[in-house]
């Protein structure tokens, strides 16, 4: 990938990766910068922090406030929103999922989880929900689901998540330049994008 670039973490349990994920690639095209979309997944850095479950539901007012925030954050960015119940959903398919796809093929199939889960409602861990998106975008569903749920890819999952964990990522979604450096939420974006354009 030639000129500046940025990796977007992302895990689709994650509220404000949703809103992340929607914007990026026009905000990241506007400024020349390419992205790689990286799944991964928050549970095993949780638990190794001794969190058995998000400190949304930890904290029943943190909670309260990144609902309202994400209904507000949503609405002006003209996106559908829906709570997902339950919460956090389970995301291990959808990430194994997306990581089995081709890098080309990962943006799109990213958006529409989150236009399922966060703008519908819909249960992601739900293996026919995963096979009609894959099939809405044209990919043979059985057969992208089979090679997701190899023993490779699961591995290779795992392997993912470990690089996030060495690039310092400790929450969704994060954005790491080419230099290293990091940044954390949706609404550091912007502050993310132009960091990279301006050392690319």
């Amino acid at each position: 990938m030639a000129g500046p670039t940025l990796d977007f973490w992302y895990e689709f349990a994650s509220t404000y990766s949703y809103p992340a994920a929607m914007r990026i690639e026009r905000l990241a095209a506007e400024r020349g910068v390419g992205l790689r979309w990286r799944p991964f997944l928050l549970g095993p850095i949780f638990r190794a922090q001794g969190w058995s479950d998000t400190p949304f539901n930890v904290l029943p007012a943190k909670g309260a406030n990144m609902w309202r925030d994400l209904e507000r954050i949503t609405a002006w960015d003209g996106l559908p929103f829906r709570r997902p119940d339950p919460f956090p959903q389970h995301s291990v398919l959808a990430a194994r999922t997306a990581l089995a796809l081709a890098d080309d093929a990962r943006p799109a199939f990213t958006r529409a989880v989150y236009a399922a889960e966060f703008g519908e409602g819909k249960q992601i861990s739900d293996r026919a929900v995963i096979a009609a998106l894959l099939a809405a975008q044209g990919h043979d569903a059985e057969t992208t689901l089979a090679r997701a749920e190899s023993g490779e890819n699961k591995d290779r999952l795992k392997a993912q998540t470990q690089i996030a964990v060495d690039a310092g990522v400790y929450g969704a979604p994060s954005f790491v330049a080419a230099d290293g450096e990091l940044f954390w939420g949706n609404d550091r974006l912007e502050q993310a994008i132009d960091w990279a354009a301006a050392r690319g």
